[in-house]
This record gives structure tokens, C-alpha cells and sequence, in this order.
């Protein structure tokens, strides 16, 4: 297994893992996320914000980061986080734990990168997302009701109730 950025060659199937995540969580009567603009996906591309764990020339599973979310984390973010978001497992290899990778992943990115939190949410009172999160240790710190979703995507703004979680490494 491999982490790289994601490149513009990988979009088609980005927006497949996309298409299989939202059938998923319909199936699971989840929280669907929207289809995202195409430019959007591009714009992270370019700005090196999507990743993917690859074996061979196949993507496993693919995430984004960004660096504040003041959005959603609003006084917590002050600029000394990762923000991960997006995470879509390939429906053939569901079930590997790849958040597990992420996080070893995420710890040497965020040091690398002056950062001292990982942080991630997730929408709904999600308990399935909830105990894997946390078995892969990050730190639940509760469901907060968004305020500041007018410029955050539809999924959002359609179920503000928030799952925020972190890895603090300065305390693991």
C-alpha cells in the first residue's frame, strides 16, 4: 500500500468512490452527501488536498484535508489542525480499516505541516461512525447543532447535528 495525492487522472474514479459512498449511505439511511462540483474536486487536486491509499495502480480509498474549518469547529480552529474530510472506501475493499492508515498518515502530515490537532466530524448521531473513529483513536467530543452553515455544503445544512473528533498529539 501507497499514500500519494490524489492527480487530475484520478478524477473518474474519485467520482466513483463519491457515487458508491452516497449509494452506501442511502442503503444505510445515513446522511447522503450532495454531488460535488466537479471544479470543487479539481481546485483540491491542484491545491494537494486529496489523497489516496493505493496497491498497485488501484485507489482503496481516497480523503481530503484542509487546514481550517472554522465552520463547523468555529473558536477550536486556530489554524492548528488537519481537517479530514471525505474519507470513501472502495466498495471492494470495505472493511480493511484504511482509517487506520489515515491516522498514522495524518500524524506525521500534521507534524510535518506545524499542525497539533487531526480533527474530523461527521453528521448524525452516527454510533457505528462514532466507535470506529474512536477505535482508531481519536477522541469523541461530542455532537454539536452547527450554526454557520450557510456557506458549508447541502449535506450540512440538511442535518446540522455534528460529531466532532480529534487526536490531540500533544497528549497521545
Amino acid at each position: 500500500m501507497k499514500i500519494d495525492n490524489c492527480t487530475i487522472d484520478d478524477l473518474p474514479l474519485i467520482l466513483d468512490l463519491y457515487n458508491d459512498a452516497r449509494a452506501l449511505q442511502r442503503l444505510k439511511k445515513m446522511v447522503v452527501w450532495p454531488t460535488f462540483e466537479e471544479d470543487f474536486i479539481i481546485r483540491e487536486i491542484n491545491e494537494k488536498r486529496q489523497w489516496k491509499i493505493t496497491e498497485g495502480t488501484k485507489i482503496l480509498c481516497n480523503w481530503a484535508v484542509t487546514f481550517n474549518d472554522k465552520e463547523i469547529w468555529e473558536n477550536k480552529d486556530k489554524d492548528d489542525g488537519i481537517y479530514i474530510h471525505r474519507i470513501c472506501t472502495n466498495p471492494n475493499h470495505r472493511g480493511n480499516c484504511y482509517i487506520d492508515t489515515i491516522v498514522s498518515w495524518a500524524k506525521t502530515y500534521a507534524q510535518q505541516t506545524n499542525r497539533r490537532f487531526i480533527r474530523l466530524d461527521t453528521l448524525g448521531n452516527n454510533t457505528k461512525l462514532i466507535e470506529h473513529y474512536t477505535s482508531s483513536g481519536f477522541i469523541f467530543l461530542g455532537m454539536y447543532l452547527l450554526t454557520n452553515i450557510s456557506t458549508l455544503p447541502k449535506h450540512y445544512q440538511d442535518e446540522p447535528n455534528c460529531c466532532l473528533f480529534e487526536i490531540d498529539l500533544e497528549n497521545i
